[in-house]
């Protein structure tokens, strides 16, 4: 049986090109979905401003749940939010101290003696923003809050810190190294980083 060499390579040919024609198609389909994905991101992130709370469902915290709103917003503490069209979509609740704490316990020590401090003084609570939770309810929206608080610590008055009280695991290290803080301390049952405020 002779094979006609010119008919398979034209066979070949035409296969080849069906199944490129087939690839570009897909390809530019996955293009355009992900350019509107990255439209649809970048819209939110430019759209969105950072808001001071009254509460937050504590229910949603997945660092420290047990702490209620009472507690967040005590003694000169706040409860910062990234809002877009009415929504929340990131928190992070912040301790104002004139030291680093190592837990929760000397959290609550440090801001409500920071707090007594400025009732005498200038009614500024504390030099340090102890950040020690923070979720995000939509994708970029943890990046975007750090990068937000940070912008509002800058242009503070008396705030000259932004450290963290995070939970000893990986996660959060590398999701605060990642956003540009360098680890402060390692401490028995939390970590501390820094996000370098330069004014």
């Amino acid at each position: 049986m002779k094979i006609n060499i010119k008919e398979k390579t034209k066979s070949l040919n035409e296969k080849i090109k069906q199944n490129f024609s087939k690839n570009k198609e897909s390809l530019v389909k996955v293009k355009t979905s992900l350019e509107k994905k990255m439209r649809n991101f970048y819209d939110w992130v430019k759209g969105a401003e950072l808001v001071e709370l009254e509460k937050c469902d504590t229910s949603e915290d997945p660092v420290r749940p047990e702490l209620s709103n009472a507690f967040r917003t005590s003694y000169g503490r706040k409860i910062f939010g990234v809002k877009y069209q009415n929504e929340i979509h990131a928190v992070m609740c912040f301790a104002f101290t004139n030291n680093i704490p190592k837990n929760v316990d000397e959290l609550d020590r440090l801001s409500k003696d920071a707090f007594l401090q400025s009732t005498h003084r200038d009614q500024n609570v504390g030099k340090i923003a102890i950040a020690y939770t923070v979720w995000s309810k939509k994708k970029g929206g943890g990046k975007l809050i750090v990068k937000e608080v940070y912008k509002m610590i800058k242009k503070s008055n008396h705030l000259n810190r932004l450290v963290t009280l995070s939970p000893l695991t990986e996660m959060a290290r590398k999701f605060h190294l990642r956003n540009g803080a360098v680890e402060l301390q390692v401490n028995d049952e939390t970590q501390n980083f820094e996000y370098k405020v330069i004014k």
